[in-house]
């Protein structure tokens, strides 16, 4: 077997020399590429990071809105005309029919159940009712709220809650006073009970409410 030259020898016992022919590495070379190597890995994990951000912004963005909900009556509280006494548990109402700009008959200024007047259960319930129409004869009576409307007054649902001469009502500037007691909760009419009139638009909504803390009036 021949013997290493000298050359080789010093080579291998020397690990910091290059051979002959051998060009040198750069100085630093391998750190530099180490350091690159960790700037892309960052780069990556940012651009990583963008994708995921964007993609939620776009998943926010494709969600349907939720659905709109219907206005609710509104409560009007206690008007001018009404007038709530808690501690005697008595609503009085002041009701007056009076004649429309198109011709229509109207209680205190609403017609076609516009107004519900809500009453707590077992309260009691007067009226001062008036006919201002110099057109028509009027009247008023509380009937149970059904399917459709009467063509003409009937039984009241509460005793005496009715005015005199339902059906053939009173002529222009008579009125009437009544008091009853609400003494069953439900739905109900306060309608004008001459044939016709109720059909046409003369009345108002009555709610006798065993949750109702006082008398109040509410716009549908």
């Amino acid at each position: 077997m021949p013997r290493p030259s000298p050359e080789s020898r010093t080579f291998l016992s020397s690990p910091g020399r290059v051979p002959p022919g051998v060009t040198p590495a750069a100085p630093g070379r391998g750190r530099c590429g180490a350091r690159l190597g960790r700037g892309a890995l960052a780069g990556l994990i940012l651009v990583a990071a963008a994708g995921c951000a964007a993609a939620q912004t776009a998943d926010t963005a494709s969600r349907p809105a939720p659905p709109a909900v219907g206005p609710a009556p509104t409560n009007t509280g206690s008007p001018g005309w009404l007038v709530a006494d808690s501690a005697a548990r008595t609503a009085v109402l002041t009701l007056t029919v009076t004649r429309g700009s198109d011709g229509s008959a109207l209680i205190n200024g609403h017609r076609r159940g516009e107004l519900q007047i809500v009453v707590p259960l077992n309260w009691t319930v007067r009226w001062d009712w008036r006919n201002a129409d110099s057109g028509a004869t009027h009247s008023l009576v509380v009937m149970v709220e059904r399917e459709k409307l009467p063509t003409e007054g009937g039984r009241a649902a509460f005793t005496n809650a009715m005015s005199r001469m339902v059906t053939a009502g009173l002529p222009a500037g008579e009125a009437d006073r009544t008091t009853f007691t609400a003494e069953e909760a439900g739905w109900y009419w306060l309608l004008c009970g001459v044939p016709g009139h109720a059909i046409a638009g003369e009345y108002l909504g009555l709610r006798v409410d065993p949750e109702a803390g006082t008398a109040t009036v509410k716009v549908k």
